[in-house]
């Protein structure tokens, strides 16, 4: 699939911005973060720019952005509907949250009642995303156990990288949210090496032989004639190829940059708890910008190596 790229923004902004809504709904509700005013209004207001900036560009994709708004009135059939019912619904509890924590600096009680209402749908949210594609029988790679499972736990591990940034940043660091990124950038990981092998060891769903219901066992299926003489929709948004010799190394930067690097980064910060307050912050934003630039080129991959079945009939003539 034509990887494009105001969907890999979406992606990955709404995925960072709703896995801290998420850790600050329930966290903030436990106490396990300081009710301090400025770190709450950096860690909400990237939050909520994250969000709202992801959901804006996921339009522009479409080929009548003004028209999305009609998306909302399909929740019962379209998990992108569902989405975006969720993404609005999410903003009411949150931000009544992120109230309390602002104005009064206050999370308990109601207002904590709001950030776990908050917290539920993000997480909401976000599996409502990974559905759009995971629900596409017709796209192989998306159609997959590991892809919700993906979403979810990528989104949990930028937005805990970030988290733990800010708290650095603003002082008011615990090991609840310091060390957190290490539990969840590894169990991302794992996922993703998950869907990785998944994709690779996955027979091909769907053949010439399948998708015309000609030939027969061991009898190949081949077109005389392409169907188009030049290029066409199809073929650019749905016939995007990326070579394995590409592919690999592209997995394994991303990989490296996505965990690798911040696991490493964040056991820094967990061996070396008295080091210089200075440093420490700096490994902890270093982690989360390279963390976040990791999941991009994994969103990327996403799209990339995902072929319609579609391209079956556009395949060069006598494969």
């Amino acid at each position: 699939m034509h990887p494009a790229y105001s969907v890999i923004f979406f992606t990955t902004a709404s995925g960072l911005g709703y896995g801290m809504l998420i850790l600050l709904g329930v966290m903030g509700a436990a106490g396990l973060i300081a009710a301090d005013r400025a770190f709450a209004v950096a860690a909400f207001g990237l939050a909520f720019t994250a969000v709202t900036l992801g959901l804006f560009a996921s339009t522009l994709h479409l080929g009548h952005p003004e028209r999305a708004w009609r998306a909302f009135s399909q929740w019962r059939s379209s998990w992108l509907s569902r989405e975006g019912v969720a993404a609005v619904a999410t903003y009411l509890p949150t931000g009544l949250f992120a109230l309390g924590w602002v104005i009064w600096q206050e999370t308990g009680g109601g207002f904590a009642l709001a950030g776990v209402a908050g917290a539920v749908g993000a997480l909401a949210t976000v599996y409502c995303t990974g559905m759009i594609y995971a629900s596409l029988p017709t796209i192989s790679a998306w159609s997959n156990r590991w892809t919700v499972p993906g979403y979810l736990v990528l989104a949990l591990a930028t937005g805990s990288l970030w988290l733990a940034a800010l708290a650095r940043l603003f002082d008011v660091a615990h090991p609840a949210i310091t060390h957190l990124p290490i539990g969840l950038v590894l169990a991302a990981w794992i996922v993703k090496a998950a869907y990785w092998r998944s994709l690779d060891n996955a027979p091909r769903a769907s053949t010439r032989q399948t998708a015309t219901g000609l030939g027969g066992e061991g009898v190949p299926v081949r077109f005389l004639f392409s169907p188009h003489s030049q290029d066409n929709f199809v073929m650019r948004e749905m016939g995007y190829r990326i070579a394995r010799k590409h592919a690999v190394p592209l997995r394994r930067t991303a990989q490296a940059l996505a965990f690798g690097v911040p696991l490493v980064l964040t056991d820094l910060d967990m061996f070396w708890p008295d080091g210089p307050a200075a440093l420490l912050t700096g490994l902890a934003v270093l982690s989360a910008c390279v963390g976040t630039a990791g999941v991009a080129l994994e969103r990327w991959l996403f799209f990339a190596e995902a072929r319609h079945v579609v391209t079956l009939y556009y395949e060069p003539r006598g494969q």
